[in-house]
């Protein structure tokens, strides 16, 4: 479980922090990505940016022509300036927790 630690004054109790102040938070969501899904087919831009935490499986991220891996566990920040997709990456479906942030 690379990346996790136990708190002070915690008990089997692993924790890994996955993103710290980047701006404010618009809104959250839940995907639950099937096999080879993903999108938008077309990779977008928007004034908000996201940031993506994976918590099962795999996501591929798509930015600008470059591709970014994200495993379980792990989380990825993407400018929403730049051209960008989300794809499951994984032979199962992938579950990520989208959080659409302002600038600071």
């Amino acid at each position: 479980m690379d990346g996790f630690m136990t708190p002070p004054n915690h008990l089997d109790f692993k924790a890994k922090k996955l993103f710290d102040g980047m701006g404010s938070i618009l809104d959250g969501s839940i995907a639950y990505v099937g096999i080879n899904g993903g999108g938008p087919t077309t990779p977008h831009t928007h004034v908000h940016s996201h940031l993506f935490i994976v918590t099962k499986g795999q996501a591929k991220i798509v930015m600008d022509g470059r591709e970014v891996i994200v495993k379980e566990n792990e989380s990825y920040f993407v400018d929403g300036k730049i051209p960008h997709s989300v794809w499951n990456n994984a032979a199962t479906e992938t579950v990520m927790i989208g959080i659409s942030v302002s600038a600071k």
